[in-house]
């Protein structure tokens, strides 16, 4: 695949078809990460199937739902965006959602910030500088989000901890993941007991041009999460829920 947009089977087998001005805003995202890479280390995939596939494709594929009803207003949050995958990518694919786009690195969200400036969707996405563990506890954050994901961060227990305290009553939290097993699966069920919050479900997908397999998983709360969640920062990592 060229650094062009892709044809129509990239966007057939996506189950989506992006307008006019949502192919040019991609196109004019891969050009600003390119930019943008080029002096800040934000991340190897920029260029071909790179970007189109491990960018792009794999932060929408799993989100038929949502593209269908691409309009309805929502809250996200994008946790650990790095240089802007999946917030960005969503953002374009989903004109009725507001964005928040959490770093704790500094010169990665100056480079978030610039972009979604460039795209046009600085009225809608809101970049952030902080670590999860700190807005998961302010009040401006939690329990505001209709979906709370994210993308490469660390591993599925760590991860629901940092998401699930920032969901609505009825929001969910969208974990991307590469590889998935049964075992991973009852890690995270045993993380999810005392968050208050159950997996709802598993979807797979075998990326184009060989790429891999991908799994997202959704979660959605069963009760309030309790204040104790998030804990201090870099717990959650040094001691995972549902450790045996």
């Amino acid at each position: 695949m060229s650094d062009a947009a892709p044809e129509s089977d990239f966007w057939d087998a996506l189950g989506w078809q992006p307008d006019a001005n949502q192919r040019d805003q991609l196109n004019e995202l891969q050009l600003l990460l390119r930019d943008w890479n080029s002096r800040v280390n934000l991340t190897r995939l920029v260029d071909g199937n790179d970007y189109w596939v491990n960018q792009v494709f794999d932060s929408l594929w799993a989100l038929a739902p949502e593209l269908a009803t691409a309009d309805c207003r929502r809250e996200c949050i994008d946790v650990g965006t790095g240089g802007g995958f999946p917030g960005l990518a969503v953002a374009i694919a989903l004109p009725g959602a507001r964005m928040t786009l959490v770093d704790s690195v500094g010169r990665k969200t100056t480079a978030v910030e610039s972009m979604s400036r460039s795209l046009g969707l600085a009225e809608r996405v809101t970049v952030v500088t902080e670590r999860i563990e700190v807005m998961g506890r302010q009040k401006t954050f939690r329990n505001q989000f209709d979906i709370a994901m994210a993308r490469a961060v660390a591993s599925a227990p760590v991860v629901a901890e940092y998401l699930v305290p920032l969901l609505r009553a009825n929001g969910e939290a969208h974990l991307y993941r590469g590889r998935w097993s049964s075992e991973d699966e009852s890690d995270l069920e045993q993380a999810l007991k005392p968050l208050k919050a159950r997996l709802s479900r598993v979807q797979q997908c075998h990326l184009p041009a060989d790429r891999g397999v991908r799994h997202l998983l959704r979660i959605q709360g069963s009760a309030a999460c309790p204040s104790t969640y998030p804990r201090a920062v870099g717990v959650p990592a040094r001691m995972p829920l549902g450790q045996r």
